[in-house]
């Protein structure tokens, strides 16, 4: 995985102030399978990418590129 959407999603998620347990139970999924996207094991699929644009008001491109 991309160490650029690692770095984005925690960031994001913190200035969002929300902990990884929150996020996977918004994304429906455990937390360990949120936290292992953020540590880079492994990657979420084009759903959850959307999914994840909407819960922080994001694009998938600011996902995924160094703007953020």
């Amino acid at each position: 995985m991309d160490k650029t959407f690692c770095k984005n999603i925690k960031e994001i998620r913190k200035s969002c102030e929300l902990t990884q347990k929150q996020v996977a139970q918004k994304l429906n999924v455990v937390e360990s399978c949120y936290a292992n996207w953020e540590q880079g094991r492994t990657e979420p699929n084009i759903e959850m990418l959307r999914k994840l644009g909407k819960i922080y008001n994001v694009s998938i491109d600011e996902l995924l590129n160094e703007n953020f």
